[in-house]
């Protein structure tokens, strides 16, 4: 029985003998380099059509100098982190935005000294094309890394010191004065807040927020506990706020996984939510949803965020100049006020 010859791939001359271009013109479409004419580019895609061309992935990468490769970092050193309900959408934004394209993404974790060592590693030599950061904390080293790398970074939120050229952000503040504003106008006055990381933008931007509107509602806190985003931080703060003020009357969480930790504990304690203390979160997580009672809060578009990042970092991998961009926040209410 005869063998069947296995068909021979086209070559890129043979293509841009096809389409009428220099090999340099159709090696520029093929790998949408900037500055190459309509006519060719046409001509260039007709032609791989025709002859069912299929570049190189290797081939690709030489031409362009560049892996087709992105990278996720968190300042973080527990893999759980991935499995946050936060990061888990931003994620899931970013691939959505990545499916367009033919980059692939690298998640990777760099807070302790070995991460931070192989992310530098990475990074020196030049294992990825650009980088999208989040979950920055105070002077962190990451920061510095990203800078000292000069690759194409965009943020996901504003670190604490200086600004970034390129970044997306929600409006945090704006969110967390709509959300105390809400409690305000629902009668209540004892308010009192679990912050986030204060050594975190979020973390300050969300207390600031809150602060202005109690301020220019002619109230101040009624008492203030830290956490760090985290179920059991918002317990442990709600635990601590009724033992100074057993008496408050409602409670601004500055998200979601910290206003669940504290319904938990209300529960547990006998308050009635939102009759004797409501309680309000910030992110509009899929927990939100399934709180008891569901709980009132802050939508951001956390998926959006992590679009929008990857888009901003396809730009700029393009040779565009994006403009940072902040994300609009909206209250959505539910029982829990």
């Amino acid at each position: 029985m005869a063998t069947e010859i296995p068909r021979r791939q086209p070559t890129l001359d043979e293509v841009a003998e096809r389409a009428g271009v220099s090999r340099t013109a159709a090696s520029r479409v093929i790998n949408n380099a900037p500055h190459v004419s309509r006519a060719k580019r046409d001509a260039v895609h007709k032609a791989i059509r025709e002859l069912g061309y299929t570049p190189s992935r290797t081939a690709r990468a030489l031409a362009t100098q560049r892996t087709g490769v992105v990278a996720f970092a968190l300042s973080g050193d527990d893999p759980a982190l991935f499995a946050d309900p936060f990061f888990a959408q931003v994620i899931v934004g970013i691939s959505a935005a990545l499916e367009e394209t033919e980059l692939h993404l690298l998640l990777c974790l760099a807070a302790s000294d070995r991460g931070q060592g192989r992310f530098k590693n990475l990074l020196r030599t030049r294992g990825v094309d650009g980088l999208m950061v989040m979950a920055l904390r105070g002077d962190d080293p990451l920061d510095r890394i990203v800078a000292e790398s000069g690759l194409p970074a965009v943020y996901g939120g504003r670190p604490l010191h200086g600004e970034p050229s390129w970044y997306v952000d929600s409006d945090n503040r704006g969110g967390a004065r709509i959300a105390t504003e809400h409690l305000i106008g629902t009668g209540h006055t004892r308010i009192a807040a679990i912050t986030g990381l204060p050594d975190t933008e979020v973390g300050q931007s969300r207390q600031r927020g809150f602060a202005e509107a109690m301020a220019l509602a002619g109230l101040r806190p009624y008492a203030v506990e830290t956490g760090d985003f985290t179920e059991a931080s918002g317990a442990a703060a709600m635990t601590a706020l009724l033992a100074a003020r057993p008496d408050l009357d409602a409670v601004f969480a500055a998200n979601d996984n910290m206003a669940a930790g504290a319904l938990r504990v209300l529960r547990d304690r006998g308050r009635r939510v939102p009759q004797d203390v409501a309680v309000i979160g910030f992110d509009d997580l899929a927990i939100a949803s399934h709180t008891q009672p569901r709980l009132t809060t802050v939508h951001q578009p956390v998926q959006a965020l992590g679009r929008e990042m990857a888009r901003m970092l396809i730009a700029l991998l393009g040779d565009e100049k994006p403009s940072p961009l902040i994300l609009p926040t909206r209250l959505v209410v539910r029982d829990s006020t």
